[in-house]
């Protein structure tokens, strides 16, 4: 029997079903996932709390008639391409301190904050390490406290989160990253960085890339907009599961991806090239295929899941892994 995948890159457009997937993961046995999926037992990494925690910080500066930074509305995309890169430098922060056993500790603040201003400076030295302006720090000191004061509880409750997902060990585990990449609807292959899967996979650091695993879950932009809309709950934004994303935004970052451009590109079948630390790497790749739902049945809880939906998932999800094991 071959190793468990180490690092398994879940990837796709949003709402095509990788939270489900990661979500009937985690609810898998040891045995189910070592004997059915080439899976150890799950460790999860997702950047959409990171996104949703750009959005309240955009919220509170316009609240307070200041520059948004990373957003200028609800409904608009980003407003710092290099941003995307920003999320892949906290994802790699993420997995270090998964490796390393290392859990978050926000140094106390005069005045309380301390995990608001913790995500700040992570935000601002995350910018730096793409080339992008770290405005965060350079906000007036009345201002900055304002935003962290109102943003605490939902950070605290991220420390809490990410702290909580570091196991004893990582032995026999496998770590899921989740994250989605696109371009606007209608754009040309290769997307230019810093858009697409090819310039996120290369700000990865060379401890994923080089143990990493690619399973995009493939839906159609259409399909991918419809699901969408149909998962969106406005009363719970920061659910990984329920969040909607803007329609400008799923037309002008996801109304395309470049992941079967890679694919049909890359030098060696089964694999995407990714230049990246000064040489390629050839990462395995394999596509879940969603484009007849299979995953959405998963949102409403496993009291409620029927025999036939389990197994319409569980035997996509092992005919993508199989492929992908056999790719490595």
């Amino acid at each position: 029997m071959s190793r468990p995948i180490d690092v398994l890159l879940l990837t796709a457009l949003p709402a095509s079903g990788k939270s489900e997937v990661r979500r009937y993961l985690a609810g898998l046995t040891p045995e189910q996932c070592r004997d059915e999926m080439h899976l150890g037992p799950t460790v999860q990494l997702d950047d959409y709390p990171y996104v949703h925690l750009m959005r309240r910080v955009s919220q509170e500066l316009r609240k307070l008639g200041q520059d948004g930074v990373f957003f200028d509305s609800d409904e608009l995309p980003m407003k710092e391409p290099r941003d995307w890169g920003m999320l892949i430098e906290l994802l790699n922060e993420d997995f270090d301190d998964l490796v390393a056993r290392r859990p978050a500790a926000p140094r106390p603040v005069p005045g309380g904050s301390p995990a608001a201003e913790w995500l700040l400076d992570r935000f601002d030295a995350a910018r730096r390490k793409v080339g992008a302006r770290p405005a965060l720090g350079q906000l007036e000191a009345s201002v900055r406290r304002t935003v962290a004061q109102a943003l605490e509880a939902e950070c605290a409750e991220l420390v809490r989160d990410k702290n909580a997902g570091i196991p004893d060990s990582l032995d026999g585990r496998t770590v899921v990253i989740e994250f989605a990449r696109g371009g606007p609807d209608g754009a040309a292959m290769p997307l230019p960085a810093p858009l697409g899967y090819r310039y996120s996979l290369a700000v990865l650091s060379e401890a994923i890339l080089t143990r990493a695993s690619v399973l995009y879950v493939w839906v159609t932009p259409e399909e991918s907009r419809r699901k969408n809309i149909e998962r969106t709950d406005p009363n719970d934004p920061g659910s990984i599961l329920h969040h909607g994303v803007p329609e400008a935004v799923m037309r002008g970052d996801y109304g395309c991806d470049d992941m079967a451009h890679l694919i049909a590109t890359s030098d060696r079948p089964g694999t995407v090239r990714i230049e990246a630390h000064g040489r390629p790497f050839h990462v395995p790749v394999a596509r879940f295929d969603n484009r007849t739902d299979r995953t959405t049945f998963v949102r409403k809880g496993p009291a409620n899941w029927t025999a036939d939906e389990i197994a319409g998932l569980q035997a996509g999800l092992k005919e993508a892994l199989d492929a992908l094991v056999d790719g490595r």
